[in-house]
C-alpha cells in the first residue's frame, strides 16, 4: 500500500473523528518507543499508523482502551465497602451473626462509665448570693 487513505481505514473504524483519535494515539506511541507492526517505508508516524489501522496489525479496540486509560486522571478502584454497625436500640432490628463481630480494645466499668457521665451534665445552678 503505497497511500494509505481514510477510505482504506474506514471499513475498521467507523467514525472519522474516531479514526483520527485514534491514529494520533496511535502516532504519539510510536513516537514514545513504541514497536511498529509494518514496515517503515520511510512513511511518518502518522501515515505508519493508519497502515497499522488498515492492515489490521493493530486492533482498533485495542488503541481505544489504550487511548481511554491514558487520559483518564483517576482510575476507580473496587474495594470492599466498609461494613456498617447497626445502632443500639435502633427499633426492628435483628443481630446477625456479622453484628457480633466487634472487637472491644478497651473495657470500662459501671462505676467509671458512671463517673464519666456525671462529667457530662451541666453543674446545677447556684443561686447568687445577695449584698
Amino acid at each position: 500500500m503505497a497511500r494509505v487513505t481514510v477510505e482504506d481505514c474506514i471499513d475498521k473504524v467507523q467514525n472519522r473523528f474516531d479514526l483520527v483519535l485514534l491514529a494520533a494515539h496511535r502516532a504519539r506511541m510510536i513516537s514514545s518507543g513504541a514497536p511498529i507492526t509494518v514496515d517503515r517505508d520511510n512513511d511518518k508516524n502518522p501515515v505508519v499508523a493508519l497502515r497499522e489501522i488498515a492492515d489490521t496489525t493493530i486492533s482498533p479496540e485495542d488503541l481505544q482502551e489504550e487511548l481511554v486509560h491514558s487520559l483518564q486522571k483517576y482510575v476507580e478502584v473496587d474495594e470492599p465497602e466498609p461494613d456498617v454497625v447497626p445502632l443500639l436500640g435502633s427499633s426492628g432490628g435483628s443481630v446477625d451473626a456479622d453484628d457480633t463481630d466487634v472487637i472491644v480494645a478497651e473495657r470500662m466499668t459501671e462505676e467509671e462509665l458512671l463517673r464519666g457521665l456525671e462529667g457530662l451534665t451541666p453543674p446545677e445552678e447556684q443561686p447568687e448570693e445577695e449584698e
